[in-house]
């Protein structure tokens, strides 16, 4: 019966689940008070002793595990974010520098920051080689020279690492910066808010239109802070930083999850950030969150 914990088919309990599949994405046919059968597709969140939790499009589903009759781990569904194409990933990228001089060269973006705050950030001071330029090739490559000519910058541009355009800017002479090759990594909000902690208590928050700093006091100095900035419900982190004393103490999460509590609230479903690719400890951190790569970058520079 019901509530009794026992099975209500001898068939229950024949499944390939049990707490490993936290965190997957499963199919679980189970039986209802009446007798019948259903299933829950979705990710398993929790496994206790007597139940299991689906989250599922419908939100979060409880089995009492005496129930389940079958159930198996499935491979995960198809993420919208890995139809949206490398140029248009990119573009949630502007809204990071505000005040950029750009100029559209078919689908190619040129950028520069006529009044950096800091240093001069390659993605702000590159031209976005990505899509079609719309014109032969030379004229393209032409114009980009001319433009950082006239402001005194040297020509930059970032491309999809490996594309055909990379080749074409190579075979003109282009040649990688040497420095700066990353991966633009893509995750579910949700999915990265369910592993991180509540956010803190003692956290200052600094808010510019669609920007926002946040930053974790420790003993009222700051012990980690992060950058987030929201665009059509894409949130892009950056500058995620922990003072070299306090690291592995959990602040950076806790930055984190202020970010994304900042970025839910407006109506962010998907996080992106770019990460160098020789930065290991960076990547691990990201890689057991659950980002993954959607893309990679490279910036070339004008042969000597």
């Amino acid at each position: 019966m019901p509530g009794t914990g026992e099975p209500h088919d001898p068939n229950t309990g024949r499944h390939r689940l049990g707490p490993h599949v936290v965190g997957q994405r499963v199919v679980v046919r189970h039986l209802l008070p009446d007798g019948r059968a259903t299933d829950v597709l979705g990710v398993c969140t929790a496994w206790t002793a007597d139940s299991l939790t689906v989250d599922t499009d419908d939100g979060p589903v409880t089995v009492p595990l005496a129930d389940v009759v079958t159930g198996k781990p499935v491979p995960p569904r198809a993420s919208v974010r890995a139809r949206v194409s490398a140029r248009d990933a990119e573009l949630h990228g502007l809204v990071v520098f505000p005040g950029l001089d750009l100029v559209e060269v078919g689908d190619w973006l040129v950028r520069s920051d006529p009044e950096p705050a800091e240093r001069l950030f390659k993605r702000a001071n590159s031209c976005l080689a990505m899509g079609d330029p719309g014109m032969p090739f030379d004229d393209a490559e032409a114009q980009i020279r001319q433009f950082y000519g006239l402001r005194g910058r040297p020509p930059l541009v970032q491309v999809e690492r490996d594309s055909d355009t990379e080749a074409a800017f190579a075979g003109a002479g282009w040649t990688p910066l040497g420095e700066g090759d990353t991966d633009f990594l893509v995750a579910p909000l949700g999915s990265v808010a369910r592993l991180l902690p509540s956010p803190p208590e003692d956290v200052r928050v600094s808010e510019d239109g669609p920007r926002v700093l946040a930053e974790l006091l420790v003993d009222g100095r700051v012990g980690a802070r992060g950058r987030a900035a929201y665009d059509d419900d894409w949130l892009g982190l950056h500058a995620l930083a922990t003072a070299p004393p306090l690291r592995r103490r959990g602040l950076a999460r806790q930055v984190l999850a202020e970010l994304l509590d900042w970025g839910a609230v407006r109506g962010a479903r998907t996080l992106w950030l770019h990460v160098e690719t020789d930065n290991a400890p960076a990547r691990a951190f990201y890689d057991a969150l659950g980002f993954r790569a959607h893309h990679g970058c490279r910036y070339l520079t004008p042969g000597s």
